[in-house]
């Protein structure tokens, strides 16, 4: 069994970024039991995908039609959720802002990648794009090293 059941990638808003990882990291770990959702840290009241974030993904085959932002809720910490915020400051707002917070690691850090991923919003479908492509190669090393932990 998996050390984790569950991913949450988690950005401000949760409709673009956190939307974007956790669509790419159900298409590649698809049929290993881990499930990824997006949450944002301010969000009040849900919000669909942003439509750029939305039409990238729809172009690598990632239908997110219907999605709604969600906000990340207390009772979602866990030893068996994996949290993935798309940068330090978030990660550490995160541990001061909720009390039950537990494994929770920026993405590149978890990933072991030098440097914050771009924040596409507000720009063209280009950065969308080149964020996408940013992201699937991060989702890549965190699957690899939720694969090795699982073997030690």
């Amino acid at each position: 069994m998996p050390k984790y059941q569950r991913v949450l990638f988690v950005s401000e808003s949760g409709n673009s970024r956190a939307m974007i990882a956790s669509a790419i990291f159900n298409k590649k770990a698809y049929g290993s039991g881990i499930k990824a959702e997006a949450r944002g840290t301010v969000v009040l009241f849900p919000e669909p995908g942003n439509p750029k974030a939305v039409a990238i993904a729809k172009s690598h085959g990632i239908d997110l039609t219907g999605f709604m932002s969600s906000a990340l809720k207390e009772d979602e910490f866990g030893d068996d959720v994996l949290v993935l915020t798309m940068t330090e400051r978030r990660k550490f707002t995160i541990y001061e802002d909720y009390k039950n917070a537990k494994n929770v690691y920026s993405i590149r850090e978890f990933a072991d990648v030098i440097g914050e991923p771009q924040d596409p919003y507000g720009g063209d479908l280009t950065e969308y794009g080149a964020f996408y492509e940013d992201m699937e190669k991060t989702i890549d090393e965190i699957i690899s090293k939720i694969n090795k932990n699982e073997e030690e």
